[in-house]
């Protein structure tokens, strides 16, 4: 939990930041970015499910 809550404090630093220099955030559109993150995630996941099923 303490983890998540530092990832959720570092993102809101960084955001605050590159709106105070005027610069674009970096990062995807809201939706997008999330489901590109949740898509890697779980396609690691996929990927080591199957090595340990099938080894």
């Amino acid at each position: 939990m303490k983890d998540l809550f530092l990832s959720l404090v570092a993102g809101i630093v960084i955001g605050v930041v590159f709106k105070f220099l005027r610069l674009p955030l970096p990062a995807p559109p809201v939706l997008a970015g999330v489901l590109g993150v949740a898509g890697v995630y779980f396609g690691g996941i996929i990927v080591d499910w199957l090595y340990k099923t099938l080894t």
